[in-house]
């Protein structure tokens, strides 16, 4: 093959585009929340995979925060239990959870880990419970229609605090954190997080460079469906307020916005069914999903 022929030249191109980012980002920190069809999809998994590996090798520091849902579902329904759902989150009794931490912490952790150390990586599976980094409380339900009550969703937290000691350990050794979202509470207690949110605490604790969470959706949407590539934290409050971001996106784009707003340089809402969506948002200058930066 000529060294001349234009698929060369625009592989050329690609990469010549790509050195100033590979250089800014240097030793940056960047948390991935992973979920979605990028999670399901056999050639979307292992282009994320390589992509993972590539960050690593170029320099930057990638940690992965993944969720499982419907790995969750298939495994409840195999044992005869239905998934029950209250305001979007998952009741989580003791016998869920025993198969949330197998999902999570056993079956598609490993799986992540397996191939990303298939492509060249090493990558570590974590979840919270593991040197107690991500510690929890019991998440509290607002009642949807009784004032000052509360709905008992089982053994579901949200983030009292991280210890980044942990992560910060494998970055020196250059190992790849693959994290589950499980917490543990202050007698033990396994918790259900949300990934989303963790990976937004996790981002802000390790002072990330960024924030990108992989979607089933082009990104932030204006109210005619085209796709907003920027916005700062104003922006995104007042779309909020108009109604235009809102139902499932509305949990993704607090986390995004809660990062910036607490020291994350940039949060990044992408299609993971787009493949190598990591590396076209972060090496390249048009990016394929929402940007979002604090308003300074």
């Amino acid at each position: 093959m000529s060294h001349s022929s234009p698929n060369a030249a625009e592989k050329a191109q690609i990469l010549s585009e790509a050195l100033p980012y590979i250089r800014r980002f240097h030793d940056k920190t960047v948390v991935i929340k992973y979920g979605g069809n990028a999670m399901t999809d056999e050639n979307l998994k292992q282009g994320f995979a390589k992509d993972v590996v590539l960050l690593k090798l170029v320099g930057l520091n990638p940690v992965i925060v993944h969720g499982g849902g419907p790995q969750i579902n298939d495994l409840l329904q195999r044992v005869g239990k239905q998934g029950e759902f209250i305001q979007g989150m998952r009741v989580t009794d003791r016998e869920t959870m025993d198969i949330v931490e197998m999902v999570l912490g056993g079956l598609v952790n490993k799986d992540i880990v397996n191939l990303i150390n298939q492509h060249g990586g090493k990558a570590v599976g974590l979840t919270g419970k593991d040197g107690d980094f991500i510690r929890a409380r019991k998440l509290k339900v607002k009642h949807a229609e009784k004032a000052d009550a509360f709905i008992d969703i089982g053994q579901v937290g949200e983030v009292a605090g991280v210890d980044p000691e942990l992560v910060a350990l494998l970055d020196t050794r250059d190992f790849i954190p693959v994290i589950a979202p499980i917490g543990v509470g202050e007698n033990g207690e396994a918790y259900n997080i949300n990934a989303d949110l963790v990976a937004g605490k996790l981002a802000e604790t390790l002072r990330a460079e960024k924030l990108m969470l992989l979607t089933n959706t082009p990104g932030v949407l204006d109210k005619d469906g085209r796709l907003l590539t920027g916005l700062k934290a104003a922006e995104v409050d007042r779309l909020i307020a108009d109604g235009i971001i809102s139902g499932g996106m509305i949990p993704k784009i607090s986390t995004a916005l809660e990062a910036v707003k607490s020291g994350v340089k940039s949060s990044h809402i992408i299609d993971g069914r787009v493949e190598h969506a990591l590396l076209l948002e972060i090496f390249t200058d048009e990016g394929v999903g929402t940007l979002i930066r604090a308003n300074a």
